[in-house]
């Protein structure tokens, strides 16, 4: 979804320093120790901690939590602008796109998943400001901006945000072993940590040098940008655009980086796989994870019977352990395929499980999370992708899918039960 253009009005430059001044005051308030954040969180979206309890309906499931966080008034369009006497009341002032922002989770700007909008979202309560939790870039706003110049003068015009930036963790639900021996479950810090990058609405407006600005304001930001000691600054000009100064010309347009291309599979893989057979089961009921006979399907949920033709049998294939957590390649007695997602559904929430050819590949690989000793109950998330595997509803031939979140309701949890 593109940012929303805004919509460019006519004000005074005095008035917009007195509206600045009183937001300025107000975000130092909201973001105090006793403020309500400005930014409620949805429904569900509860703050877990590392080391916080959860419950075996939880295994299936995964959050984001926010490691670091940093804010920073950034000019996205700028011009210099010059106005006499005589040339005073309203103009329209095209600028130059100074820095591009883009909102993005991970190597990932196509915020569609649930645990990409979930990490944003608390990044933005996290500082107290409404961030976009949307894909978005300020490249797509307009770049003209209408002012009503009242004094003669050097101005800035700019458009301009706070950028949002930092650090965040994934947690999953795992068995713990408590310091008396005993075992519980605890969110515990898993892989797919990264960085990310937000923004808030784009304010415009227009300063001058000596103009008094709130500290750390974007109207402070754009001032800076008028490069005040230099001797554009201070000279007398004709009204109209002034040439940019060594200052504003380093503002660069930032373009973001491109993802890292995604290792090649092996052609084949010779697997070390466990003796015992297990079949995925819904807790509870006769479905299980079924793999595919036919190479466009995906594994479903179906009865066992005699006629499953082992498709409902799985080992545990060339399996680690680190922290409690084991890795495992998910191997299908039935059609001698490993579980895995497609290529090219990877980055797709809700993407179906499937079987392909065993081959050294992280789409092929999963962390298999477990409750404590004596219960059977898991939660599957695939190493590539990060995702949580889990079915929309409990129905023969459903398929299992993949989602960024899990399945809040519990359904993302499994038995792993020996046969």
């Amino acid at each position: 979804m593109r940012a929303t253009r805004l919509r460019s009005g006519s004000r005074t430059v005095g008035a917009l320093i007195a509206v600045t001044a009183t937001a300025t005051a107000l975000a130092v308030t909201a973001i105090g120790p006793a403020a309500a954040p400005a930014a409620a969180a949805p429904a569900g979206a509860t703050s877990h901690q590392p080391g916080d309890a959860c419950t075996a309906a939880d295994l299936g499931t995964r959050h984001p939590y926010i490691k670091s966080t940093e804010v920073s008034p950034t000019i996205t369009h700028f011009k210099g602008w010059y106005v006499t006497e005589g040339t005073t009341g309203e103009q329209a002032v095209t600028t130059t796109t100074t820095t591009t922002i883009t909102v993005s989770v991970g190597l990932d700007d196509k915020i569609e998943a649930s645990f990409a909008v979930d990490a944003l979202n608390k990044a933005g309560v996290s500082v107290g400001l409404s961030v976009k939790m949307e894909s978005s870039t300020t490249n797509t706003e307009s770049n003209a901006v209408t002012w009503n110049f009242n004094q003669p003068g050097y101005y800035g015009v700019y458009k301009g945000t706070k950028k949002v930036t930092g650090t965040y963790g994934s947690l999953n639900c795992n068995r713990a072993q408590q310091t008396d021996g005993s075992w519980a479950l605890r969110w515990t810090e898993g892989p797919g940590s990264g960085s990310f990058t937000t923004y808030t609405t784009l304010e415009e407006g227009a300063v001058r040098c000596q103009d008094q600005v709130p500290a750390g304001s974007v109207m402070a930001k754009a001032q800076t940008l008028l490069d005040c000691g230099a001797p554009t600054a201070k000279a007398a000009h004709p009204a109209g655009a002034v040439a940019p100064t060594a200052k504003q010309g380093q503002n660069h347009v930032a373009q973001p980086a491109a993802p890292a291309e995604r290792p090649k599979a092996a052609a084949q893989a010779a697997l070390d796989c466990q003796s015992a057979v297990y079949k995925i089961e819904v807790p509870g009921k006769p479905l299980s994870w079924g793999a595919p006979l036919l190479a466009n399907d995906g594994v479903r949920l179906r009865p066992s019977s005699i006629f499953s033709a082992h498709l409902d049998n799985w080992r545990l294939c060339d399996v680690t352990e680190s922290n409690g957590v084991l890795e495992a390649t998910l191997w299908n007695w039935g059609n001698g395929g490993c579980a895995t997602i497609a290529d090219q559904d990877a980055s797709s929430e809700r993407a179906i499980l499937t079987t392909a050819s065993c081959a050294e590949d992280d789409l092929q690989r999963f962390y298999i999370y477990r409750d404590v000793p004596g219960s059977t109950s898991i939660g599957v998330q695939n190493k590539y992708t990060g995702s949580m595997m889990g079915h929309d509803r409990y129905a023969d031939g459903e398929f299992i899918r993949q989602y960024s979140s899990g399945r809040q309701d519990g359904t993302g949890t499994y038995n792993l039960t020996g046969v």
